[in-house]
């Protein structure tokens, strides 16, 4: 689905622990199984902003009929289904050419363009206001898209459809081997994904990727728990990290991949830390896990010269766990030595750094835990 260009963050395992629908017309709701639906043939239920943020997409269509289509099935399923839905127009252009990968005899990249180049408008079909990925409801949802059989979507006979590859999924369906694909319906490779209306520039609600969120939301000491601005990351961990012989082996008999390793190093040193009550922090991503230390909400003060001069505090952390200078056996000069803590080392040079913050999802969940 990512070919046909919705932003969408696919959440593929992870749906098999999340869950939940917020109805209403707008996050601050929550939707009762007995809360009444709008499903109007004379409004229009197009997509915006406020709606969200986590939804799931449905369906989508092109061509011939699309718009026509794409209503009667949000209609469909606000009528017989009780879900909120809600249709998003997007434009296509596939006709202009691209620069593609390596490059020609002059240095300049390749150009290249689509096989079937054209511009079209694509109609999706969204469904629900959710508050955050982890909202109960969601699942259910979800579930029920899956193996939903809507009149729109009904192929039977020779009946057309503008639904994006309506009829090859049906054929899926038939040839498929395994029950639970049998099952399903038309809308069953349906997923969780962000508002399309949200902004997407960097901002907030693009900070955090939802499965990094999610990686970090039990960490007992996780640094999105800082509510500071900033901290000092002491230590980054992307790979085998200790000095002690047996960890390393031990390592090497489980077969842990490289994340695993860098996430068991990351809360290892933390707690080790923590027993010396430090105020240490953790946190992972899907490339390293890191280490931090302190909670600031500024850096430094600036100077008149325009520099700034660090607040005492973070220099203090990067002074005690920075590397030391040392003679290096064998060599004229200084070297500098990482320091080490059971066996974990830190890094070489301390950094202040800003708190990650969640993404508007999770922003919106506490408003409405509140």
């Amino acid at each position: 689905m990512r070919g046909i260009g919705w932003r969408t963050t696919v959440i593929l395992g992870l749906l098999a622990t999340c869950a939940g629908t917020c109805g209403g017309e707008g996050p601050g709701f929550s939707l009762l199984p007995f809360k009444r639906v709008d499903a109007d043939p004379k409004k229009d239920y197009s997509l915006v902003e406020n709606n969200g943020p986590w939804m799931i997409l449905a369906s989508s269509f092109a061509g011939e009929g699309a718009e026509q289509q794409a209503q009667q099935l949000v209609l469909e399923l606000r009528r017989d289904y009780k879900l909120l839905a809600y249709t998003h127009k997007q434009h296509y252009d596939f006709s202009k050419p691209f620069d593609g990968v390596g490059v020609n005899k002059f240095g300049d990249a390749k150009k290249m363009k689509n096989l079937h180049g054209r511009d079209f408008d694509e109609i999706a079909v969204l469904v629900g206001n959710y508050p955050s990925i982890d909202d109960v409801n969601l699942q259910k949802a979800l579930q029920t898209l899956k193996y939903a059989t809507p009149k729109t979507l009904d192929l039977k006979g020779t009946k057309k459809t503008a639904q994006r590859n309506g009829h090859l999924r049906q054929l899926y369906r038939l040839v498929a081997t395994d029950e639970e694909t049998k099952l399903k319906g038309p809308m069953g490779s349906a997923f969780a994904t962000l508002n399309p209306m949200l902004p997407n520039d960097g901002s907030e609600a693009n900070s955090l990727d939802p499965l990094v969120i999610q990686m970090n939301k039990d960490v007992e000491f996780g640094l999105l728990k800082n509510r500071s601005k900033y901290s000092v990351k002491v230590a980054t961990f992307g790979g085998i990290n200790t000095w002690k012989k047996d960890e390393i082996e031990n390592f090497e008999k489980t077969g842990r991949g490289k994340l695993e390793e860098a996430a068991y190093k990351a809360n290892k040193l933390t707690e080790a830390l923590r027993a010396q009550g430090v105020d240490a922090w953790e946190f992972h991503d899907l490339h390293e896990s890191i280490v931090c230390i302190g909670s600031f909400d500024s850096v430094g003060q600036p100077r008149e010269d325009g520099k700034i001069e660090i607040n005492p505090a973070i220099f203090a952390i990067i002074k005690k766990y920075g590397a030391e200078q040392k003679t290096i056996p064998g060599q004229p000069t200084l070297g500098l030595q990482p320091k080490s803590l059971g066996g974990i080392r830190f890094d070489v040079q301390p950094i202040p750094v800003e708190v990650p913050r969640v993404s508007i999802a999770a922003r919106y969940s506490r408003r409405v835990s509140e």
